[in-house]
């Protein structure tokens, strides 16, 4: 067993002293702001922001062709007099000029570049007399460790280091080569938002069926607090990235891939450290239709500012990306692989061993600057809530599987309070309506189902100790059939996609029962989502969703045989599990932390939902979920909070009123925080929606109302509070790591208070992981006697007191089988297949106690005689939530899993008239 555990996070280090480099600036200047912004509101007449400058892709073809430039600053766009360039040295004029120049020619219409190259000439004269001149660079001294500490003691570096840090320590560690296995890796900088990656460059090789497939290291570095630590943290994640040697579909399905770019400085007399590779996207463009570079990639103004080379052009790129990863000329460039683009030979990411490997490598490079954050040790035993049995392929029944049964079933007849459960199950491959048959009386302990005589379709009987389940399975029919897609200028598209939905409502309809009495679930099998990428809005999983709650029915489905890699069994015994969640007929399991936690405890999770005009109907939305669950109350345990008719209700009427959210029939509409949607159609032209003035902030108000009342709701018994801060914090700003104080919560303008004023047992637990920004740090085992490998348990530092936690679960059992010495970046001799491989490590899910019974808060409530609690028995208690009965390890604590799914059944519809 081991009994630490390393991330892969580090932070300055307090023994080195000041940390401060001299760095070149340069900023736009006022005169040259105005002058391009001029360009600007003349090249785009309906731009909502004029004096907003469109800068990525002049940034992106700085950092890429300007020698020396590390990083461009925030918001120079909006101001002159902020930094704009962050440079090793001055970049002279005559470099400099050029590339504004291409730049300001590419705001205008290909054919029109006057403007572009006029402004180059006269960038390029120096002329003294001219009121529009490239300023002047200054020197500064840049403070990389510069941050302030909050009133709840969590360190928030300077705003510019989000970006510029990444960036100087990318420069620094790609100046470096990482020797390995007797093969040495070179690695480029790709910019990447408010981070940076380290690409090693050319990609390693595979030989697989006859074809070489191209991959690579991948290191991603990032900036970020975490709440009550002195000091701020960069985190450095490793992946394998595969490059796309062929793409098997067509090009009007490429909806936008990346595209690296190799290129050396075009400047003869330039330094070419070629350290950098441009980041561009390919895509389908529906307007020209063809394919495109788009997004502000700036690949397009390359040829302009080197005429000598060939540069790949999109159509060239997409029919042979191979040719291009190998290079044409010193030109190469790389399509970054998507699973939707076709199969790949290598498999993704890379085991304990290798990632060990790198992150010393990045320790040694960093040093002195940086210290790696001391590990974390073991803070008890109790790892799960109950021996749990492990899922998987050859796992032989046992007593347990019987006893998990029998809980099933009492949990479902506690569920159904006597109900019968009608079940229809809408099929379009026998072998799936056979899995699913099959399965349902395994996971309740029940013999094989009864057929009854029907008159539509087939029906199964079961009947015991309470329960009463009938299955009725006919074919789908029309029922899974694509959605029709109608294309029409000057109609919104959330509008279409409404009318197909409540063609397909009507579908329904027309097969429900009106008899139905008693709880109801629909199972359907439909295909999986790649067979609807190609048309836009077709697939009819969210329509049937719909179509099915009006009908009072919940919904589960499971994907065609041909459209999955998993066992059928697998598929239909997890389509089943599903089904008893939303049913409510689930509970959380019996912790095993000790008498710390109170025995009437009840659990409470906040999920908030945000659908965006990309979201699953088209329209966008903000919605509070709430979800009670009080173990052992007997039916109606798991409940969800019904805004409208403020009340508690059942977790399935729960999911059935979410669906009922609508938009009104004018509007394009964004939803306020009460539920009501608000008008934020698309401006004039085409540009960028805005949201009204306000909109945000009356969201904002509205949530922390919300959350306040519920808090009120709660205060009967003793509450553990359950939220995601990633997921909630943009409507509860108290939430930020800047904003945390210890037994404090704060909501608005408002001083935080303490958190026992909302509840006299009140338990805060936060939770957060990676969140897609890497905020939670990469991580692997490590002890002297063992090695590096996986580990699972509850992990704090040395400091008894600390509110702050790690949570990690077991592996799954198809990474077990992977030895955790495995090497794919250099495979060796025994282990030539080893990129191949799909390795995995679980993710880590930080914990933070933000309010418990500590002895301060207990004093200030006038309790001081009371125990305190100990932080570390409320970690252990959330990681033991993310155990149930047989699922793999859960992402967040199960009241947590049960809100965020809750949120499958928030779909909007658009108005239709």
């Amino acid at each position: 067993m081991y009994h630490h555990i390393r991330v892969a996070a580090y932070e300055p280090d307090p023994l080195h002293g000041p940390w401060r480099e001299e760095m070149k600036v340069l900023r736009l200047g006022e005169d040259l702001h105005a002058e391009l912004a001029g360009m600007h509101a003349e090249a785009d007449k309906n731009s909502v922001h004029p004096r907003r400058l469109p800068v990525r892709r002049l940034n992106s073809l700085l950092q890429a062709m300007a020698p020396g430039v590390i990083a461009t600053g925030r918001n120079a766009g909006t101001d002159g007099r902020l930094p704009w360039l962050y440079a090793r040295e001055a970049v002279p004029p005559d470099l400099l000029a050029p590339v504004v120049g291409a730049w300001a020619a590419g705001m205008h219409r290909e054919d029109d570049d006057s403007e572009g190259a006029d402004l180059e000439e006269r960038l390029r004269s120096g002329d003294p007399a001219e009121t529009v001149r490239l300023p002047h660079w200054e020197t500064e001294l840049i403070d990389l460790a510069e941050s302030v500490l909050s009133a709840g003691g969590t360190a928030e570096p300077a705003a510019r280091l989000y970006s510029l840090l990444p960036e100087w320590i990318s420069f620094r560690l790609a100046a470096r080569t990482f020797r390995t296995g007797g093969t040495t890796l070179h690695f480029r900088v790709e910019s990447s938002g408010d981070g940076a990656r380290l690409v090693s460059w050319p990609p390693q090789r595979y030989e697989r069926r006859r074809q070489t497939w191209y991959y690579s290291a991948c290191l991603t570095i990032t900036v970020h607090t975490v709440p009550f630590a002195p000091r701020f943290r960069v985190h450095v994640s490793t992946q394998v990235r595969r490059w796309a040697t062929r793409l098997d579909v067509r090009p009007h399905q490429l909806g936008g891939t990346t595209v690296l770019l190799d290129a050396p400085l075009p400047w003869p007399e330039g330094p070419d450290r070629g350290h950098r590779l441009m980041v561009n996207t390919l895509g389908y463009d529906r307007r020209s239709k063809e394919l495109a570079w788009r997004r502000h990639s700036p690949a397009p103004l390359v040829p302009e500012l080197d005429i000598v080379r060939n540069y790949p052009r999109p159509e060239a790129l997409f029919s042979d990306p191979e040719r291009w990863i190998n290079g044409s000329g010193d030109v190469a460039a790389g399509i970054v692989y998507h699973p939707s683009i076709g199969p790949h030979e290598v498999g993704p990411g890379l085991m304990p061993r290798e990632r060990a490997d790198l992150d010393a490598w990045v320790e040694e490079g960093l040093r002195p600057l940086l210290t790696r954050v001391p590990d974390l040790t073991r803070v008890t035993r109790s790892n799960t809530p109950s021996l749990l049995p492990r899922s998987g392929a050859g796992r032989v029944p046992s007593v347990r599987d019987a006893q998990l049964a029998l809980q099933r079933r009492a949990a479902l007849t506690r569920a159904l309070n006597g109900r019968p459960l009608e079940i229809d199950v809408f099929w379009q491959s026998p072998e799936t309506r056979e899995a699913l048959l099959a399965e349902l009386p395994k996971l309740i302990g029940l013999p094989a189902g009864q057929q009854v005589p029907s008159a539509d379709g087939e029906t199964w009987q079961w009947q015991c100790e309470g329960v009463d389940i009938r299955v009725r399975a006919r074919p789908a029919g029309p029922l899974a059939d694509a959605l029709p897609t109608i294309r029409a200028r000057g109609r919104l598209r959330a509008v279409r996609l409404a009318e197909a939905i409540e063609g397909r409502c009507g579908l329904v309809a027309d097969r429900a029962d009106p008899l139905l009495g008693g709880a109801g679930v629909v199972i359907t099998e439909i295909a999986g989502k790649e067979r609807f990428a190609a048309v836009p809005d077709s697939d009819p999983k969210h329509a049937l969703r719909i179509a099915w709650a009006r009908q009072g029915r919940l919904t589960q489905f499971v994907n065609s045989p041909d459209d999955t890699d998993s066992a059928l069994e697998h598929r239909a015994r997890w389509t089943w599990l599903d089904a008893f969640r939303q049913l409510g007929a689930i509970s959380p399991p019996a912790h095993r932390v000790g008498a710390g936690i109170p025995g009437d405890l009840q659990y409470a999770a906040l999920w908030l939902v945000r659908h965006t005009r990309k979201g699953p109907t088209r329209c966008p939305v903000h919605r509070l979920v709430a979800v009670r669950v009080r173990p052992g109350d007997g039916p109606g345990v798991i409940e969800g909070w019904d805004a409208e008719r403020a009340e508690w209700v059942p977790y399935p009427k729960l999911l059935l009123l979410l669906s009922q959210a609508r938009e009104p029939a004018a509007s394009g509409g964004k939803e306020t925080g009460t539920g009501k949607l608000v008008d934020d159609s698309t401006a004039p032209g085409g540009s960028r929606p805005t949201a009204r003035p306000g909109v945000e902030q009356d969201r904002q108000r509205e949530t922390e109302r919300q959350i306040r009342a519920l808090l009120f709701q709660l205060r009967d018994r003793p509450t553990l509070l359950l939220a995601d801060a990633g997921n909630l914090r943009q409507c509860w700003p108290g939430l930020r790591n800047g904003a945390l104080d210890r037994d404090l919560l704060g909501f608005g303008a408002e001083a935080a208070q303490r958190h026992t004023l909302y509840g006299h047992d009140l338990r805060v637990l936060l939770v957060r992981d990676a969140n897609a920004r890497g905020e939670v740090a990469e991580w692997y085992a490590h002890d002297t006697e063992d090695g590096v490998g996986f580990a699972e348990g509850v992990w704090g530092t040395a400091d008894t007191e600390g509110r702050v936690f790690a949570s990690t679960a077991s592996k799954p059992h198809t990474v077990a089988k992977l030895p955790k010495g495995l090497m794919k970046l250099v495979p060796t001799a025994q282990g030539r297949t080893a990129p191949g491989k799909t390795a995995w490590n679980p993710g880590q899910l930080e914990i933070t106690v933000l309010g418990c019974l500590s002895e301060k808060a207990l004093t200030d409530s006038g309790r001081a005689g009371d125990p305190p609690d100990r932080p570390a028995e409320w970690a252990t208690l959330a990681h033991q939530l993310r155990y149930h009965d047989d699922y793999p390890p859960l992402a967040r604590p199960l009241p947590l899993h049960w809100a965020r799914l809750a949120g499958e059944y928030v779909l909007p519809v658009a108005g239709t008239k």
